[in-house]
């Protein structure tokens, strides 16, 4: 008994025996071309598929271009209890500020001006790791840690006057 029937109580289906399963058939040019046949057959099946799922994937992406100059977020992915640009969990980031596009390596890769406490991450990225910047990035201001004492509370310190 082959391993196969061991474990499945039935005989292994191979392109070989494609043949019913009373026939006593001699392997012949008959068989080879009923194989062959099946063959063509699994083959135009998976041509089909691979185009419905080509079609639907189609739909969903988007091409995405940056020129040089450009600016663009940079998407970090959240690790369970890692701590990262300050917040930790659920909160988070999922993008971090943004970030000068400096030349287009390839149609998909984009070379980043990335600040000097960043010199060890690799400047290069993918472009599914970037999201356009909406807006002028000048008016970005930098979030300041907000001090939470043990009842917490925050004090609020004013920055400007706006009307008398």
């Amino acid at each position: 008994m082959a391993p196969f029937e061991s474990l499945y109580d039935r005989r292994c289906r191979s392109p070989i025996g494609w043949f019913e399963i009373g026939e006593a058939a001699l392997i012949g040019p008959e068989l080879v071309h009923q194989a062959m046949e099946k063959v063509m057959i699994i083959k135009e099946w998976l041509k089909t598929t691979q185009s419905h799922q080509k079609s639907y994937s189609d739909v969903s992406s988007r091409d995405l271009v940056f020129n040089e100059d450009d600016w663009v977020f940079l998407k970090v992915f959240p690790i369970k209890g890692i701590m990262r640009f300050g917040k930790k969990g659920k909160l988070s980031p999922r993008y971090v500020r943004p970030y000068r596009i400096i030349p287009r390596i390839v149609q998909v890769v984009y070379k980043l001006e990335l600040p000097p406490e960043m010199s060890l991450v690799h400047p290069i990225f993918h472009v599914y790791m970037l999201k356009k910047v909406i807006g002028d990035p000048s008016l970005i201001m930098p979030v300041e840690t907000i001090e939470v004492n043990e009842k917490l509370s925050y004090e609020g310190i004013p920055v400007a006057i706006l009307d008398m």
